[in-house]
């Protein structure tokens, strides 16, 4: 366990950040309740260093948090706070996170290796928006009344708070996730836990001092760092937990439905892997189209569920394209995160360090060229630079699996109809792309590609507003926009009777 419940930080700009590395259960940092829990090791990317460690929580801890958050919701929160003033608390930690956008910009860095600059300007100018938006949720929930006999009865609905969450987030986008799952879930009434991922625990704790300083009250919002195998299992299995919604690998999403259904039938939400395709016709501004291709697989160092991972070019345009593209490539900066020139920093772990770099040397002994990349550095970091690959099939490893880094296969078709086959010939289906200047073909190609999110000229931009979820093995229910608040909330329907009597007996 940590000497402290804090530690002081100092970052590469100079700025000293104190940061929690305790348990954030009923308003209070604290240590774990079992003792024999070993703390997690949380490392910078950059230098392969430690920065500090936190507690982890055990399955003792979930059940402290869960009974804190069935308190909240049943006594301070859920249908006993204003729907006014859960919108007020929102924007109230939307203008505190924006008062420190430097700051957490920083520690995300810090801690996930990604450029500051995205952190700030991408990832948590996203978040604050989105808190904004769920903001003003009264716009978006409506309650219905529905005729059933004018003169004697009506009946009407109700969207009520599902409960308690459990919600657990990715290493890719800290903040942002944690966004995305908690500021709908807020909005509605819903109380939390939340488990962020073992691998980038800071700006989730970092974030409990701000939703404390906004004023909710204790027990709303829970934060438990640990391992998936334990807080994350122990969430998905809870009798207390009401909804779960998960964002990670397919693999862990079908053990959490799993034990959803050998507990309480939870509501579960996942979003999921995907392989995505990208789609160049010869109709396309190549310049443009080649721009998007590479920001598509090298956005947050590939490390990313809709990275756009299989190019497939038309065969007229595939020689001078794939010169765009090569181009591109060797444009692409990776180094320090604190560089503002920096455009991709590291990957996450050595861990995912090591799969990436199996999934190249896969590559190459299977029989793809590669026409960039594909050498390690011999410097400090995870680092991988942007690696592209020609000459594939589509049996190979790295055309099936996704890889999570930036390493891009690029193939060519003749025909529409062939672009769309090898596009769906995937598991997956949770982003797709395509680069046309034909109007009426960018409306087939589109209605046809087997995705919860396709993109035309352009590529891996989300909106607020926007619902994002996948098609096939890439997830259930959608996270942002209207359709987010249906995943916290259950429909009640009323039946008002005020005319008719029931003649007894019958």
């Amino acid at each position: 366990m940590p000497d402290k419940l804090s530690k002081t930080l100092s970052l590469p700009s100079g700025r000293q950040v104190t940061v929690p590395t305790g348990l954030y259960i009923n308003g209070k940092f604290v240590a774990s309740a079992d003792a024999s829990e070993k703390d997690l090791d949380v490392i910078n990317p950059y230098t392969e260093e430690l920065i500090t460690t936190v507690c982890a929580a055990s399955a003792k801890d979930i059940d402290i948090a869960v009974a804190a958050a069935r308190a909240a919701f049943q006594t301070t929160w859920g249908k006993n706070t204003p729907g006014t003033e859960r919108a007020k608390l929102l924007n109230r930690l939307a203008d505190l996170i924006e008062r420190d956008q430097q700051e957490l910009a920083e520690l995300e860095s810090f801690n996930s290796g990604k450029p500051v600059k995205f952190a700030r300007d991408a990832d948590i100018a996203d978040t604050i928006g989105c808190m904004r938006y769920y903001g003003e949720f009264f716009t978006l929930v409506t309650m219905a009344t529905i005729e059933v006999n004018d003169k004697s009865k009506f009946a009407f609905t109700r969207h009520e708070p599902v409960g308690v969450c459990g919600q657990i987030i990715p290493w890719n986008y800290p903040i942002n996730m944690w966004a995305w799952k908690t500021a709908p879930a807020l909005a509605v009434g819903c109380s939390i836990v939340m488990k962020p991922s073992e691998n980038t625990p800071l700006t989730a704790l970092k974030l409990c001092e701000l939703i404390k300083e906004a004023g909710y009250p204790d027990g709303v919002l829970n934060c438990v760092p640990s391992l998936g195998n334990v807080g994350g299992a122990a969430l998905a299995s809870h009798i207390g937990v009401d909804k779960v919604a998960f964002t990670g690998s397919t693999l862990t999403g079908r053990k959490i439905l799993e034990a959803s259904a050998h507990s309480n039938l939870k509501k579960v939400s996942l979003e999921l892997g995907g392989k995505s395709p990208h789609l160049i016709f010869e109709s396309a501004d190549l310049e443009q189209a080649a721009h998007w291709a590479i920001f598509g697989i090298t956005w947050n160092s590939g490390q990313d569920c809709t990275a756009g991972s299989r190019v497939y070019v038309q065969a007229s345009i595939y020689d001078k394209f794939i010169q765009l593209l090569v181009s591109k490539a060797k444009e692409f900066v990776v180094g320090d995160p604190f560089n503002e020139a920096t455009a991709g920093g590291p990957l996450i772990s050595k861990v995912q360090y090591d799969r990436v770099w199996g999934y190249i040397e896969s590559g190459k002994k299977e029989g793809a060229k590669v026409v960039v990349g594909g050498e390690k550095r011999k410097s400090k970091g995870f680092f991988v630079d942007p690696c592209v690959f020609t000459d594939i099939k589509p049996e190979m490893k790295i055309v099936k699996e996704e890889i999570f880094g930036p390493v891009l296969s690029v193939g060519k078709f003749e025909t529409e109809e062939e672009a769309i086959a090898l596009a769906n010939n995937t598991t997956y289906g949770l982003a797709a792309g395509l680069h046309s200047n034909d109007a009426s073909q960018c409306l087939r190609v589109s209605s046809e590609l087997q995705a919860g999110t396709v993109w035309i000229n352009t590529y891996n931009i989300l909106h607020n507003n926007v619902p994002f979820g996948g098609f096939k093995q890439s997830g259930i229910g959608r996270e942002l926009g209207e359709y987010a608040l249906s995943e916290y909330t259950i429909v009640k329907a009323v039946h008002w009777n005020f005319g008719e009597k029931l003649d007894w007996p019958l």
